[in-house]
């Protein structure tokens, strides 16, 4: 495992940090690096998943108000956003929920899950988690209006990828020689960083009282994910991450195209 770098904050090397995890989190051309990238850098550069992810929210809420806008019918406009966010990761996350469903659905020792993980086919379990967490996120953005629609994307798209630090940071990787565990170890400055990146893009993007809310969300679904993924293979692999990226993600919508009144009113009669 990679030592992380010393936390460095110029702007050249948050510019640095940022490029790499372009790479990583996008399929965007952006430029490598000018020979062996310094050891952990991967690792520091963690702390901007949250600028990447809010660029990719933002880049399928404009899709999503765009559609509004030339009146195209409600579940166009979300459907078309999740097509644009796919095609900038190249279905990244999508692959490794599919994959980590696959894995933990099957009834089989770790090693034959990590394995079953790393076998390009899809399974029923795949099939059905894209189904089930594709059709949550529509239905969240149909619920929206455009401009509320697309604040919530890149809010979700910032804060799902500010808790992916500090699962990496948390557990050992279940797969020594896996993509994951090639990231390195993120030192805790940066995982909070991380954190507090994707709590500030939510803050500017939906208000603090909604930010409070899915931050709270996104907390609760990474650190359930952690911990099945620790009982179900031992640590985390790049699958796990990105199943974390989009179970907190949906969360996020779902709890944002929620009526926050009439939760408060349903907790106050119970």
């Amino acid at each position: 495992m990679s030592p992380a770098p010393h936390d460095d904050f110029r702007p050249a090397a948050w510019f640095a940090d940022l490029r790499r995890a372009g790479q990583l989190l996008t399929r965007l051309p952006l430029p490598g690096d000018v020979g062996a990238p310094p050891p952990g850098s991967y690792a520091r550069a963690m702390r901007a998943y949250p600028l990447v992810g809010g660029l990719i929210g933002l880049a399928a809420g404009l899709t999503l108000s765009a559609c509004a806008a030339i009146g195209l019918p409600a579940p166009t406009g979300p459907i078309l956003a999740l097509v644009v966010a796919a095609l900038l990761t190249g279905g990244l996350h999508e692959d490794g929920l599919a994959d980590t469903a696959d894995g933990f659905g099957a009834r089989r020792p770790t090693a034959e899950r990590l394995a079953i993980m790393r076998d390009s086919r899809i399974g029923t379990y795949g099939v059905l988690a894209l189904v089930f967490v594709l059709s949550l996120k529509v239905a969240a953005m149909t619920s929206l209006v455009p401009v509320a629609g697309c604040a919530a994307l890149v809010a979700a798209g910032a804060l799902s990828r500010a808790t992916l630090a500090g699962i990496v940071r948390a557990l050992p990787p279940a797969r020594p020689g896996g993509l994951g565990a090639s990231l390195g170890h993120p030192s805790a400055a940066s995982a909070l960083l991380s954190l507090l990146l994707g709590v500030a893009v939510a803050l500017a993007a939906v208000g603090p009282s909604a930010a409070a809310r899915i931050a709270l969300v996104a907390v609760i679904a990474a650190v359930a994910m952690a911990l099945l993924a620790r009982r179900q293979v031992g640590g985390y692999t790049g699958d796990v991450l990105g199943a974390t990226q989009q179970v907190t993600e949906t969360a996020m919508l779902v709890a944002l195209s929620a009526d926050p009144v009439a939760i408060a009113h349903w907790i106050g009669r119970s």
